[in-house]
């Protein structure tokens, strides 16, 4: 027997080689949750307050574990797209308006996310009107040339790259002493700047179209309930990951701009305004992350939207399939991406705007695609035995009330500025 079959026998390396083969929804999803928005609450965050707000990571870790565990559950169980069991379950009438909806939202995210790239390609001196097209073709090469597997491998690379942060972080040369006090005592403020910051820091991390994405995910990789407890990890790993890049980009925004008193709008404020105190690689760094985080956003969001659009509405869908046998799939993420850009380059086009408002739609469909998923995974006739535990149903419900209060707030603030 050679030494490698002799490991495969092994319990861990036989345990470890089969998490590596269900390894990637999880941890993909997780990792666009800090697209180009949430990468720039987490450094307003830290510009604004340094370290004080470091404690809402925890909460936000429980909110989108907790989604997204039952996304995976959901998918793995039930065979079906969560676009699939809405329409199943709530009707054709209401699924249309949720996802023309989403639809529009969906553009104006990516839109954002290119203006990240844009944003972040301005501090190696390169002009929007070259990055954003070469980012657009280059993301719809890997879509629509790609499978699913290549697909995965290149954004599971994203992942990592976005660990940049850590880097410009520590090259911040932050206070670990003020880091541990701020997570352990935390300093509550009830003034309303604060607690607006303290809503979007939360409020970022479960966008209505994760969750679609996910799901499809999980179906489209073919996981099995036998790797359910695999996936699982997957899902923390990932969940960890994206806690774990929001708390460098606080802790490196903290550390620099925030004790010199500078004041940042957007996350590229941060990489331009971090050259004098940490260098111009911290600085160079951080727009970095901020490229790989817009670019991976780019790709997914228009990717999770042409999904479940398509399951919805009963037409093919997948990377895995070709342009012929899944044509309004492929379409409509092209789409997608082309009204994207032609805003971007848009001279002076109203990109504040776009983005609360695109903000304020995701604040309107959360609670109802989060109710829905509470509906439909504790049906017994779709989940069989895995509905939810009592406690998971506990914290399932309380995450989506604290969410959906929290979108309800985004929405009222985001009327007040429109």
């Amino acid at each position: 027997m050679s030494i490698v079959q002799r490991m495969k026998e092994q319990p861990m390396f036989r345990n470890l080689l089969i998490f590596l083969s269900v390894v990637g929804p999880g941890i993909i999803t997780g990792s666009v949750d800090n697209d180009a928005g949430g990468i720039t609450t987490y450094s307003v965050a830290g510009a604004t307050y340094g370290y004080k707000l470091l404690w809402t990571l925890l909460p936000s870790f429980i909110a989108l574990l907790t989604v997204q565990e039952m996304n995976a559950r959901m998918g793995i169980v039930t065979g079906k797209g969560l676009a699939d069991l809405i329409r199943e379950n709530f009707g054709v009438k209401i699924t249309f308006y949720i996802f023309i909806f989403l639809l529009v939202a969906d553009v104006g995210n990516t839109a954002t996310e290119f203006a990240g790239v844009a944003g972040s390609m301005m501090v190696f001196n390169i002009d929007k009107n070259i990055s954003v097209p070469l980012a657009a073709i280059a993301v719809w090469l890997l879509v629509v040339k790609g499978n699913y597997k290549i697909s995965e491998k290149i954004f599971l690379l994203f992942s990592v790259f976005l660990l940049s942060y850590v880097v410009s972080a520590l090259m911040a040369k932050p206070d670990w002493g003020e880091i541990g006090k701020a997570m352990l005592a935390p300093s509550i403020q009830w003034d309303t700047p604060y607690i607006t910051t303290v809503l979007g820091l939360v409020g970022t991390t479960v966008a209505p179209w994760m969750q679609f994405y996910m799901q499809s995910s999980v179906i489209e990789k073919g996981i099995k309930i036998a790797d359910y407890k695999y996936t699982v990890w997957d899902v923390v790993v990932g969940c960890i990951a994206t806690v774990v890049v929001a708390f460098f980009i606080i802790v490196a925004c903290g550390a620099t701009l925030h004790v010199n008193g500078v004041h940042i709008e957007e996350a590229k404020d941060a990489a331009f305004s971090l050259k004098p105190f940490a260098g111009a690689l911290a600085s160079e760094v951080f727009a970095f992350g901020l490229f790989v985080a817009s670019i991976f956003s780019a790709a997914i969001l228009p990717l999770a939207t042409a999904f479940y659009i398509c399951e919805a509405f009963g037409f093919e869908a997948g990377i895995n399939k070709k342009f012929s046998e899944a044509p309004q799939f492929y379409s409509l993420f092209t789409l997608i991406i082309l009204i994207a850009v032609v805003i971007i380059l848009i001279p002076n086009a109203p990109l504040i705007a776009i983005t609360i408002w695109t903000q304020v739609l995701n604040a309107i469909l959360l609670p109802v695609v989060l109710i829905c998923m509470m509906l439909i995974i504790n049906k017994t006739e779709i989940m069989g035995e895995y509905t939810n535990k009592q406690y998971q149903n506990v914290i399932g419900w309380t995450t989506s009330i604290i969410l959906i209060i929290l979108s309800t707030v985004l929405l009222v603030s985001g009327i007040g500025v429109g």
